[in-house]
């Protein structure tokens, strides 16, 4: 299995700290937020290599870092250059699968994220449900529900309906950026986005593919941090750095 890693974003809302610099390798807690995630999956043991997905400005930064990491990690250069111009997560996850024409299990993460919780339990969940996998967690609030994939669940944890940034959510159940797609599941993405599935959010992929296919969503044991702007930013850096104190 292997662990891609989405990082080919702008982050113009954290400008000016990313204008020349990508936001996955701000620190947090006194290392890269990337360190905290590479880490913590590492030393599940069952993930064994990790795929960088980058723009073409920060690719050379990411190549630095990685170089440094003792982890096998490649970085993919998409080719862009600009926000206007970016590939949209779901092209980019395809772009790197077809440059190193992978063909296995994949954990695919975004690298502005970080959790209080190891994604061993996520990993071993998704293994035993033998399908394509989300997290997902109860989020009261309609505004921070339309930002995002707002799914519909069974009994058992099966996605019944997924609506990425809805209008009038239908549903308490947010899916935050971890996922796990079976070999058989990530090679259906060029049929995805022939058929019109959105290639901007990671999440639009699984509101298609739910149609189509078992996925499952494993309730978050523990809290996720969005690092969405300088505010979450800073707010993110006081509790990593006071758990680090403590």
């Amino acid at each position: 299995m292997k662990c891609l890693i989405l990082a080919a974003g702008y982050a113009t809302r954290l400008r000016p700290l990313t204008d020349n610099f990508p936001k996955p390798l701000l620190p947090v807690g006194g290392k890269p937020i990337l360190d905290w995630l590479v880490e913590d999956i590492a030393a599940t043991g069952k993930v064994d290599g990790f795929v960088v997905i980058s723009n073409h400005r920060f690719a050379p930064i990411f190549e630095e870092w990685a170089s440094a990491r003792p982890e096998d990690i490649k970085v993919v250069d998409d080719g862009t250059s600009t926000n206007e111009t970016r590939l949209g997560a779901v092209r980019d996850m395809w772009f790197a699968i077809d440059s190193l024409g992978l063909d296995e299990d994949l954990l695919v993460i975004a690298g502005d994220n970080l959790l209080d919780f190891s994604l061993g339990s996520f990993i071993d969940y998704s293994l035993n449900k033998g399908t394509s996998c989300v997290l997902r967690y109860y989020e009261e609030s309609a505004d921070i529900l339309k930002k995002g994939g707002v799914m519909d669940v069974d009994e058992n944890g099966r996605i019944l309906g997924m609506e990425e940034k809805p209008a009038e959510p239908k549903a308490h159940w947010a899916c935050p950026p971890f996922y796990y797609y079976t070999r058989e599941d990530a090679a259906r993405i060029p049929e995805a986005i022939a058929s019109g599935c959105g290639i901007d959010a990671p999440g639009s992929l699984v509101a298609w593919l739910s149609s189509k296919a078992p996925v499952h969503a494993m309730e978050m044991p523990g809290k996720r941090f969005d690092i969405g702007d300088l505010k979450s930013y800073e707010s993110v850096k006081e509790i990593f750095d006071n758990n680090k104190t403590s």
